[in-house]
């Protein structure tokens, strides 16, 4: 595998990336259960008390779907970034996509989450567009990117190199 190749495809999954999440927080989308369960607490409380509160555990169906379909498509995409970079066994396609996840962990955190999601109106739930300090809270994002961030990262990671066993 070669390693520009692995660095074009990090940024071209950071581009496509920022894509799906503009396009998840558009109009009403933000404030569906699965957007609302990526606020931090206290926005959602001053949200609900001007909204009629749904359940946005991370047990929640709307949840568990979103989350289910965002491990589908990240599996697909990175199944695509795998086989362009040449992995040919399951550690090679394992690793590949468990790094290309954690550089977009770190991305959504550091520049999505710290910097636009925190800054641009587009992001703020009707009714908690005056608490600059709660979308500023950089350890909410932090915690969210180390657990269950890795976690999750595993899970296409392991499929990928399932996939790329099968198909190489």
């Amino acid at each position: 595998m070669t390693w520009w190749v692995i660095v074009l495809e990090a940024l071209a999954f950071a581009a496509v990336f920022t894509v799906i999440v503009f396009a998840a927080y558009r109009g009403d989308k933000k404030s569906s259960p699965a957007g609302i369960h990526n606020y931090p607490p206290d926005i959602q409380e001053e949200y609900f008390k001007t909204h009629e509160r749904v359940d946005v555990s991370a047990g929640s169906k709307s949840v568990i779907l979103a989350k289910s379909f965002g491990i589908l498509l990240f599996t697909g995409i990175l199944l695509v970034c795998a086989l362009i970079a040449g992995a040919r066994t399951f550690w090679q396609g394992f690793l590949l996509t468990f790094g290309l996840m954690v550089c977009i962990g770190a991305y959504d955190t550091f520049f999505l989450d710290w910097v636009l999601f925190a800054n641009l109106p587009q992001f703020r739930l009707e009714g908690t567009e005056h608490m600059d300090k709660a979308y500023h809270q950089k350890w909410f994002h932090l915690k969210g990117m180390l657990f269950p961030g890795i976690v999750f990262a595993l899970i296409p990671a392991a499929l990928v190199g399932l996939l790329v066993t099968l198909i190489r």
